[in-house]
């Protein structure tokens, strides 16, 4: 730690892993990106550097879109709906780890952001999450402040067409994570039935190992309802539920045998009185760093 050159990494490490990770949706890719980032950084030679947060973040972010081509490959054959891997850490002021306090951008919001082209998600993750001025991201990107501006509009334009500026408060989405699981659990019918917005989408990601929910999103509030139940009278391995944070907001993770066996995390209506996103994640290589 005292060599200069490894100190300024590590002490950026925190913004480059949050950054690279909204890209690309997995801690695995994210730290490929961060390793090919201190190569670049360490191989200067020593090179004197004006601005090492810029450099290094114009490094990690462009290194970022060309590992976005790889992505994207690898989800064309994923078996089933694909969800980012969850960052999970204690709940509330106990958080401590570096990568989960840094993290503020919902599982919800990262699905959307799949949806935007990976030139898109990179100006809008930039700029909407980490208050990177325009003139800033075309500098990082080798663009024109106009075609920066053009690009940051029609992604925003996209992602709020599909999420409400308004979030519920933490303690009511705790609030609802704690009731619907004692309502699925239970395979009471009638209260996810009321828990339930009548558009309600549920994303099971088992990778093609696990089965959770599908091999496609389920949507509709009597479908969504009636095969939770349905799961839940089924004999399988006994669950114990923990409250964690997930992507930064209250979620829960299932453990069956004192290990992950799946993460739950809610999407709510604005007002929070109902479920409109049900986001399983059950793919174990998405769980193996959850404790």
């Amino acid at each position: 730690m005292s060599d200069p050159t490894t100190q300024t990494f590590n002490d950026h490490r925190e913004l480059l892993f949050s950054i690279v990770y909204n890209m690309l949706g997995t801690v695995a890719d994210t730290e490929d990106v961060l390793q090919e980032t201190w190569l670049a950084w360490s191989g200067r030679g020593g090179a004197p550097v004006e601005h090492p947060r810029a450099y290094l973040v114009r490094i990690a972010v462009n290194r970022a879109l060309a590992e976005r081509a790889a992505v994207s490959r690898r989800r064309e054959t994923y078996v089933g709906p694909w969800l980012p891997e969850p960052l999970v850490g204690p709940l509330g002021d106990e958080a401590a780890d570096a990568t989960v306090r840094a993290e503020s951008v919902s599982m919800a919001l990262l699905v959307v952001l799949e949806t935007l082209t990976p030139l898109e998600r990179a100006v809008f993750v930039l700029h909407e999450v980490f208050g990177y001025a325009h003139t800033e991201i075309a500098g990082i990107l080798g663009r024109s402040d106009a075609a920066v501006r053009q690009i940051a509009h029609r992604a925003r334009e996209h992602v709020h067409a599909r999420r409400p500026r308004y979030e519920p408060e933490p303690s009511v989405r705790q609030a609802v994570t704690e009731r619907f699981l004692a309502a699925a659990t239970g395979g009471d019918l009638e209260a996810l039935l009321q828990l339930l917005a009548p558009d309600v989408t549920l994303w099971g990601d088992g990778g093609g190992v696990t089965s959770a929910g599908g091999v496609r999103p389920l949507a509709g509030r009597d479908k969504v309802a009636r095969l939770i139940a349905a799961i839940a009278q089924r004999p399988g391995p006994g669950l114990d539920i923990v409250y964690r944070s997930v992507n930064g907001e209250p979620s829960a993770v299932l453990l069956a045998g004192g290990r992950a066996y799946a993460v739950v995390n809610l999407d709510l209506t604005p007002d929070g009185r109902q479920v409109r996103g049900i986001y399983v994640v059950a793919n174990p290589d998405k769980l193996s760093r959850v404790d």
